[in-house]
């Protein structure tokens, strides 16, 4: 991918339709070999454009689902503790309890079970691949600290095996969801975006290409209400993710326009807190309706 129009064309041909400005952080990340640093609500397609990238650029995905308590260890590597006993009784069985197994084969790559880092940072024959991690917030700074280390020189350490460095980097993606904020320095590495909600343009864009058999007139009526509904006053506002959900849906449903009744019917999709639920019980769906379509008009 060569130029900003390119990158734009290539996620679109994935389904991912995104604008220019994320799209040029997307080339200059893919140009530099820099880190590229997502933040934003969730539901925004943060996660979604790392597998865009990686199937426009025929590479593997790596994901590392970051969660409180993560470790250096359980993101790198583990041994196979329950393979090692078992060698080390087959060696007895076979006679040879007095010599036992020897260090350096217990361990050994027959028993490294490797965790996304590390197997980032090992040959792919499609090429590097692209190494999400994704929700990094849910961490704590210990890692963020381990991780900034990895990220600089693009290899880690197994005590038993030594460094291990990546021949090529890998395309590194990381999202957050601001549930804290992520230090600075670790920030400093990265290429940084902010993807917000699309307006409603692009997420008409957005539902045609992922829920194509919606028809028009349906897909602008779920697109100005959900528009129009992340103006409320909720818990947790929906992203283009429930969007998507929600069409699909109506479309099991066979609805074919919007009405107080389906709305309620299907909240479950769209919304996902009992009191956002609750806010729109009776004639506040109704309202939120009414005030989509009279936006909706003067097209």
């Amino acid at each position: 991918m060569d130029s900003i129009d390119e990158v734009q064309t290539a996620l679109a041909a994935q389904d991912y339709v995104c604008g220019r400005a994320l799209a040029t952080v997307v080339f200059l990340s893919l140009k530099l070999g820099r880190p590229l640093f997502l933040e934003g609500e969730a539901g925004t397609g943060k996660t979604e454009i790392a597998r865009a990238i990686a199937a426009a650029l025929g590479r593997d995905t790596i994901r590392l689902q970051c969660y409180e308590g993560l470790d250096a260890a359980s993101a790198v590597y583990e041994w196979n503790f329950p393979a090692q006993m078992i060698a080390i009784r087959a060696a007895e069985a076979a006679g040879s309890a007095d010599e036992g197994v020897p260090h350096r084969a217990l361990f050994s790559d027959d028993f490294l079970i490797e965790r996304p880092l590390l197997q980032a940072m090992r040959p792919h024959a499609a090429g590097p691949p692209v190494l999400l991690i994704d929700e990094i917030d849910r961490t704590d700074e210990p890692f963020e600290a381990f991780l900034l280390e990895a990220l600089s020189e693009f290899q880690v350490t197994i005590p038993e095996l030594g460094t291990i460095r990546a021949p090529e980097p890998p395309i590194v993606i990381l999202t957050s969801n601001r549930t804290r904020e992520v230090h600075d320095a670790l920030k400093r590495r990265c290429l940084y975006h902010w993807v917000d909600y699309p307006g409603f343009d692009r997420e008409m864009d957005i539902l045609q290409a992922r829920a194509p058999e919606a028809t028009e007139a349906l897909s602008r009526e779920i697109v100005a209400f959900v528009q129009r509904l992340r103006r409320e006053d909720l818990f947790k506002r929906p992203g283009v993710a429930e969007t998507i959900d929600w069409a699909k849906c109506l479309l099991a449903l066979d609805a074919i326009d919007l009405s107080p009744q389906v709305i309620a019917d299907t909240l479950g999709a769209v919304l996902k807190y009992q009191d956002d639920i609750a806010r729109l019980e009776g004639s506040e769906a109704k309202r939120i309706l009414e005030e989509a379509r009279a936006e909706l008009s003067p097209a």
